[in-house]
C-alpha cells in the first residue's frame, strides 16, 4: 500500500473532487459534473460543424442542423444506455429489467430514492449516433457521407469533455502502478496509484486525435476520409490505452486472447473504419474515371 509521506499534490488530484456540481434548491436533485461534460461536448461538437459548415460554404442551414443534432443526441443516449446494457452486463438487465430505464431504485427502509442511471457505453453511443444520425440526415435532406465526414470531424473534442467528467467523477481510472504519473481514486478503495487513464484517453482519443484529423482535412486524399479516419483512430489509440485501464469487475480480461471487452470493441471499430476507407477510396477512384 502507498505511503501517504509518499503522495505529491499530483496524485492526489482526485481526491479533491466532488462528482456533485450542485444540488437544485427545494428539490434536492443532484446535477454531476459528468451531466455537464455531456452538456459542453454537444457544444463543442455543435459549434465545431457550424462553424466549418459556414467557412467552407457547405450550405447547411440552421433549422436542418439544429434536427439533425437532436436526432444525433437522441441516438447517443439510447445507444450508450443500451450498449452498456447489451455489451457490458446483460445477465443483470435481464433479471432487472426496470434498471435499464428508471432512475429510482426501492428499499423497505428508504422507500423510492433517487441513484441516477450508471452505465453508459461508447461504443453504443457511437452506434445510436450513426443510426439516429443518419435518420436526422434523411429527414433533412443532407447527403450521408459527406454529413458524417464533417460530424466526425468534430467528434474527438466533444469526446475530451466525457472523459474530463471521467475523471471528475473519479470513475473508470486505470490499473495499479509504481508510477508516479499514478492517482490515488476514492472510489478504487485500496489508497493505492492507480493509472489516470481518463487523462490518457482524454488526450489520445480526444485532443491528439482531433489535431491528426484536422490536419488530415486540409488534404484532398483525407478530406472525404474523417469518418473511417475517426473509427481507426479511435479503435488504434483506445486498444492499447486499454492495457492501462481497469477493466469492469464483472468481466476482466475474459475476451478472446485475454483482451478486455473494449479492446474486441475497438477492434472491430477500427477494422470498420479500414473496410469504409478502402470502399471510399475506391469509390472515389471510379469516378475520377468516369
Amino acid at each position: 500500500m502507498t505511503q501517504a509521506t509518499d503522495l505529491t499534490w499530483w496524485n492526489l488530484i482526485p481526491t479533491h473532487f466532488d462528482g456533485i456540481a450542485l444540488t437544485i434548491p427545494g428539490l434536492n436533485f443532484p446535477v454531476h459534473w459528468y451531466g455537464l461534460m455531456y452538456l459542453f461536448a454537444f457544444f463543442t461538437c455543435y459549434m465545431i460543424i457550424w462553424k466549418t459548415n459556414v467557412r467552407e460554404n457547405i450550405g447547411i442551414q440552421k433549422e436542418q442542423m439544429d434536427s439533425f443534432v437532436t436526432w444525433v443526441i437522441a441516438g447517443i443516449l439510447i445507444g450508450a444506455r443500451l450498449g452498456y446494457v447489451l455489451f457490458y452486463n446483460p445477465a443483470h438487465y435481464i433479471a432487472n429489467p426496470l434498471e435499464i430505464i428508471t432512475p429510482f431504485r426501492y428499499s423497505a427502509e428508504h422507500g423510492f430514492y433517487f441513484v441516477g442511471i450508471s452505465g453508459m457505453s461508447y461504443h453504443g453511443g457511437l452506434i445510436g449516433a450513426i443510426l439516429f444520425g443518419i435518420l436526422g440526415m434523411r429527414k433533412n435532406k443532407l447527403p450521408v457521407w459527406g454529413t458524417l465526414n464533417l460530424g466526425f470531424l468534430a467528434v474527438p473534442l466533444g469526446y475530451s469533455w466525457g472523459r474530463w467528467g471521467n475523471f471528475v467523477n473519479g470513475e473508470l481510472f486505470g490499473e495499479i502502478t509504481t508510477s508516479p504519473i499514478g492517482m490515488i481514486f476514492p472510489a478504487a478503495g485500496d489508497f493505492q496509484l492507480h493509472h489516470p487513464s481518463q487523462l490518457y484517453e482524454m488526450v489520445f482519443e480526444g485532443i491528439i486525435l482531433f489535431g491528426i484529423l484536422f490536419w488530415l482535412s486540409h488534404y484532398k486524399l483525407f478530406k472525404k476520409q474523417m469518418f473511417p479516419l475517426y473509427l481507426m483512430g479511435y479503435g488504434i489509440f483506445r486498444f492499447f490505452i486499454e492495457f492501462f485501464r481497469r477493466p469492469d469487475n464483472f468481466l476482466g480480461r475474459n475476451d478472446l486472447i485475454g483482451m478486455s471487452r473494449g479492446q474486441t470493441l475497438c477492434l472491430l471499430m477500427a477494422l470498420a473504419g479500414l473496410i469504409l476507407f478502402i470502399w471510399e477510396y475506391k469509390r472515389e477512384r471510379r469516378a475520377l474515371k468516369e
